[in-house]
Order: structure tokens, then sequence, then C-alpha cells
């Protein structure tokens, strides 16, 4: 006999303390246990998460102007972007890994997102590195360029989307098909390369999008990149809340919703902080595998996202 599913609706906080509702905020949703591999439906390769439009809060009154004023300036950056990278990129490898960084930031601005960071300035000062964080939302992708140029690894659909696939292979992304394994090793093989080239390789080892409220596990074939590229791992754990601090999924991407239904909650929320926080390296130590260093990685960055959330938990409500 199965075990009882948890409800996983998001309970909301108000700024009038527990037991007022306030749009946009989320205190502890919890998941249904996530089913083995082998007990999915279909195959059990393709990325697994059970978040879905029960993790996100109820619907706030429109803020169409808010809106409209930053898919305008969200807009304009990246006209800006498609008209300027390929010039750019005439310059050579550094002008265009700064002109990407300042485009980030920008459409990080544009959309209302302020970005925090912690821990560092750069993934690394010098040589390769394998950048491993968790996966929120397209915002993601953004916060982690606006810290240092870097090549995502991203799955195929990217490449084939309408100007945002343009500026990601601008990016140098390398794709992945993530219905099969028959492409992976050469994507290993690429990611290998890069490292070794000295760039700085960005990958959500989840595979998908998860709330934010809970984690899913580390898939480890990026790491193996890493062990045969003799880099290191920088952890780096992302961060959705409102600027009073108080954790949000409001700007998640997850479930079967578009890009644009995403866009349109994120553009109209009335103030948003990304933070990130760089972990110190990881290196593999004597005998270590990628299975060892995947979960030390996972540890880190997972770990870190559940203190925080404890220690706004145990915070006095508002008055």
């Amino acid at each position: 006999m199965s075990a009882p599913v948890e409800d996983r609706r998001p309970r909301d906080v108000g700024a009038l303390g527990r037991g007022h509702r306030a749009a946009h905020v989320v205190e502890h949703p919890t998941h249904p246990g996530v089913p083995r591999a082998t007990e999915r439906d279909g195959s059990p390769w393709p990325p697994y998460s059970p978040c879905g439009p029960d993790c996100l809060p109820p619907g706030a009154r429109p803020a169409r102007l808010r809106a409209a004023r930053r898919t305008v300036a969200l807009l304009a950056v990246i006209a800006a972007a498609v008209a300027t990278l390929p010039l750019v990129a005439l310059f050579g490898r550094r002008a265009t890994d700064r002109a990407m960084r300042r485009t980030s930031r920008a459409a990080l601005r544009a959309a209302g997102v302020e970005l925090r960071v912690t821990g560092g300035e750069r993934f690394a000062d010098d040589g390769g590195v394998l950048v491993v964080a968790n996966h929120l939302s397209w915002i993601d992708v953004l916060a982690l360029g606006a810290v240092q140029p870097v090549r995502m690894i991203a799955k195929r659909e990217v490449g084939d989307w309408p100007v945002v696939g343009r500026i990601a292979a601008r990016s140098g992304a390398l794709f992945v098909d993530r219905a099969g394994l028959r492409s992976l090793p050469a994507v290993v093989d690429d990611t290998a390369d890069a490292l070794r080239a000295g760039s700085a390789v960005g990958v959500f080892p989840e595979g998908t999008t998860w709330c934010g409220s809970a984690a899913g596990p580390f898939r480890r074939a990026p790491f193996q990149a890493a062990v045969d590229a003799g880099v290191p791992v920088r952890p780096v754990t992302l961060e959705l809340r409102l600027a009073d601090g108080r954790p949000t999924t409001a700007a998640s991407f997850v479930g079967d919703e578009t890009l644009a239904d995403s866009l349109r909650r994120v553009l109209a929320l009335d103030g948003l902080v990304c933070e990130l926080t760089l972990h110190p390296l990881l290196r593999p130590g004597p005998g270590e595998d990628r299975r060892v260093l995947a979960a030390r990685a996972r540890r880190v960055v997972t770990g870190a996202a559940l203190r925080r959330a404890a220690s706004v938990e145990t915070e006095p409500a508002a008055a």
C-alpha cells in the first residue's frame, strides 16, 4: 500500500504575520516523494521534478503598468545584444565576455531583479572551472552570467528558441539531448575540452527546475568532465526572495508553464532579489570519482539553502 501523498501547496505568510495571506510569499511548501527512475512512466533518463502549479503562490492584482514598462526595457536590452554582440565578437573573447556580462546585468535590472552576490566576485580567477548550481528559473542563467561569463550546458531545444538561442550560441553554450544517452559521452568530452581551455562552464545538475523549497538529485555526468580535465568545481546556491528577505516561488519556472507565463509573473512583481552564494572551490580528493564529487557539491549547494530557510522560519513574525 502506497504512502499518503502530502499536500504540497504553498502556505502564504504576509506582512501582517502568520495566518494572513499575501501573494508571492511562500513559507514551506512540501513535495511528494520523488519516485525512483525505474518507477516513472516512460524513459528513466529525462530529468524529473515534482514541482508544478501548486508550488506557485496565488496571483496578485496584475501590475500592468509595471510589467509593460519592464517589458519594454527588457526588449531593448535583448535588441541591443542581438545587434552588438556579432560586432563585439570581432574584438576577441575578452570583449565578448565583457559584453555578455553587461548584457546579463542589464537584463536583470530591466526585469526588476536585484542581484546580490556573496562569497567572491568571480567563479575562478584563473583557469577552467565547473560552476554547478541549483535550478529555479530562467533568471538563474542571467545571474550566473552577470558574475562571470559562463558556457552553459543547455538542453538542445534552447538552441532553437528565437533570439535566446542565438545569444546562447554566441556565449558558447554546449547543447545536450536530454531525451537520450547517445550524445552524452560527446557532451562530456566537449565540456572537458572547454574546461581544459580555461573556460568557466555552467551546469544545473538537477537537469530541470525546482521551486526552491526542495531540491533534486545531482546528475553525475558533468562532474566527470571536471575529473577528466583536472579542474575544480565551484558550487553556487541560488535563492529568490522578496525585497524584505522572505523566500518566494513566484519567480520559479516550473511544471508545464511557458517562458512567457513566467516572464509575465516576474515582470509584475514588486521587487525581487536573486541571491548567489559562491562556495569554496571543490577539488576531487584521492580516489574520488564523479559520484563522490557530485554528492559533495549537492550537500554544499542545497545545505546552504536549507540553513537559510530554517533561519527565516525561526524569525519572529512581523507585527
